[in-house]
C-alpha cells in the first residue's frame, strides 16, 4: 500500500452517455457546484475529478494520493438508486476475481494500483445501484432521486477517509497548492 501525502482524491467514474452509468460523474459535478457556492465543506486538499471513462489512465492521479474515494454506478444487489459505501476490506472483497461485482473499470483500476503499489491504505467506493445502462443522457428517476444521498454519503466518507489517512500517513504540511476543482 502506498503512503501518499498528496490530495484526498475523489474520482467520479462512468460514461454520462449511458444514463445511470454516469452517476459518479454527476455526483462529482454536484459536489463541485456546492463547493463553489460555499454549500459544502470538504477536507483540506480534496481534489474532485471527473474521471469519466479514463480507466487505467487515472493511475497517475491515484499515485501519491493520501486517500481515494471512488464514485460510480455499482451492481451491489440493491434496489435502483440504493447508495452503498464500501470501505477497504469490503471493497477489496468485492473486486478482483470471477465473483467481482464492481464495474470493470474500477476493478481494473484498483487491481493495477495495488500491483504497482500506488493504492493508498484508505480507499472507499460510494456506489449507486443503476436502473438502466443504455444510450441516453438522463439519469433514471430512481438514480436522479438518489443524488442527494450519494452526495451526502460522499461528503461523510471524505471526512472518514481524511481521518484514516491522517492516522496512516505523516502529517501533511505546506502543500501550498490546491488544484482546480478542489476544496481547501
Amino acid at each position: 500500500m502506498s503512503r501518499g501525502t498528496g490530495p484526498l482524491m475523489v474520482l467520479g467514474i462512468g460514461n454520462v452517455l449511458l444514463r445511470d452509468d454516469g452517476v459518479g460523474v454527476h455526483v462529482v459535478r454536484e459536489l463541485e457546484r456546492e463547493v463553489e457556492r460555499g454549500d459544502a465543506l470538504l477536507p483540506p486538499h480534496t481534489q474532485l475529478v471527473d474521471g469519466g471513462t479514463l480507466g487505467l489512465n487515472l493511475l497517475s492521479l491515484i499515485a501519491g494520493a493520501r486517500a481515494v474515494l471512488l464514485l460510480d454506478a455499482a451492481f451491489l444487489g440493491g434496489a435502483h438508486g440504493d447508495v452503498t459505501v464500501l470501505r477497504d476490506d469490503a471493497l477489496r472483497a468485492r473486486s478482483g476475481g470471477a465473483r467481482a461485482v464492481l464495474p470493470a473499470g474500477i476493478d481494473d483500476l484498483l487491481a493495477a494500483a495495488r500491483l504497482a503499489d500506488l493504492l493508498p491504505a484508505a480507499v472507499s467506493l460510494v456506489g449507486v445501484e443503476p436502473g438502466e445502462i443504455a444510450a441516453g443522457l438522463d439519469l433514471t428517476t430512481a438514480v436522479r432521486a438518489a443524488l442527494p444521498d450519494a452526495r451526502a454519503a460522499a461528503i461523510d466518507e471524505l471526512w472518514h477517509l481524511d481521518r484514516m489517512a491522517a492516522e496512516s500517513t505523516p502529517t501533511q504540511r505546506g502543500l501550498g497548492h490546491v488544484a482546480a476543482g478542489s476544496a481547501a
